[in-house]
């Protein structure tokens, strides 16, 4: 069986105590079905690029937008199919809970895997195959070459990852802060390392999964890969620090509390945004709006204004697609000109 080693700290208890004030803010927020899809949609795009730029793939946030509207872009092919893959098993997480799928099994994970690794790994046979046999890994410093950390023999993974998966079943409707449960599963899986190639995005989509399984992010508007891709070195650090401190997982949970704590913190405060944008509305002249008119009122409210130029750099478009863009906004009453010439600039109402 297993049975992780951890404390709950002060400072853990800390971040738990904000992300429950920051999800009830969020579950209970009002907002137009529109502007809930544009956050979904966000959140998907940044936990796509975050997880797969972790591992080192090279497309841009504005890269991984084009590739999920079916743009293609000028980039190395394993790179494309690792951001499409991992779009693909997001997508397949809605599978997983919405079948009233009580119980994780080993094929789950298998498939999320297979998923996640299709057509970029040299060896086709890895996909969503266990270590076994002779296959072994090794972690090693880059910049040293230093071994920093050895996986569990071949031999020992199906029965750790059967362990794991007991355990996350027997937390599905326990008292566990799923946000720890969350953390525990993410750390172990990568300790476990059960594949050649693909267990740190697997990691992270498990976690993903235990969120949405235990009903913590129902709405799905947030992405924790974003706060480990922010500072890729200390995430690492972290996941090295419970080997080094006999598999404690306390420093761990903390961290990774921080983490769904300054995520939801974001979303909140977007979420807050858009509820002022909507009081401005009555109700019987609802507007809903997109993805990039969106961007714009974020950038308009963090600043104070926007001009053109500003539109065109934030939303990669032409100078006539900002225009139109900035005149739909005073149109809805959203935002309003001021100054004339090369000096008009565009502030919220």
């Amino acid at each position: 069986m297993f049975y992780p080693k951890y404390q709950i700290s002060d400072l853990t208890l800390k971040f738990l105590t904000q992300i429950s004030e920051y999800r009830t803010i969020i579950v209970h927020a009002k907002l137009i079905p529109q502007w809930e899809l544009n956050l979904r949609k966000e959140a998907l795009l940044r936990s796509t690029h975050a997880s797969t730029s972790i591992e080192g793939n090279s497309l841009s946030i504005e890269e991984v937008t084009d590739l999920l509207i079916g743009r293609d872009v000028t980039a190395w092919v394993k790179d494309k199919k690792e951001v499409l893959n991992y779009l693909q098993a997001l997508e397949e997480l809605n599978s997983l809970t919405q079948k009233k799928k009580t119980h994780l099994e080993n094929k789950d994970i298998l498939q999320l895997h297979r998923t996640i690794t299709a057509g970029v790994l040299k060896d086709k046979t890895h996909e969503s195959n266990y270590r076994s046999g002779k296959q072994y890994v090794l972690l090693r410093n880059r910049a040293s070459g230093e071994v920093t950390f050895l996986p569990p023999p071949t031999d020992q993974v199906m029965r750790l990852m059967s362990d794991l998966i007991d355990w996350i079943n027997e937390n599905q409707n326990s008292t566990l802060n799923p946000v720890v449960e969350a953390a525990i599963a993410h750390y172990e899986f990568v300790r476990i390392h059960p594949f050649l190639d693909g267990n740190g995005r697997t990691a992270r989509m498990l976690a993903t999964l235990i969120l949405i399984r235990r009903s913590f992010d129902t709405n799905r508007f947030f992405a924790l890969d974003d706060f480990y891709n922010s500072d890729r070195s200390r995430y690492y650090q972290m996941l090295r620090s419970v080997h080094q401190d006999e598999y404690d997982l306390t420093h761990w949970l903390e961290y990774f509390c921080e983490g769904v704590a300054v995520s939801m913190k974001a979303v909140k405060e977007k979420i807050e945004l858009l509820g002022n944008k909507q009081k401005r509305v009555s109700s019987d002249t609802q507007i809903a709006l997109n993805f990039e008119q969106v961007k714009v009122v974020e950038f308009t409210t963090r600043n104070g204004s926007i001009q053109n130029k500003q539109v065109r750099e934030l939303l990669k478009v032409s100078n006539k697609k900002a225009y139109q863009l900035l005149q739909k906004l005073i149109a809805l009453n959203v935002l309003t000109a001021q100054g004339a010439g090369r000096n008009v600039h565009y502030v919220g109402r």
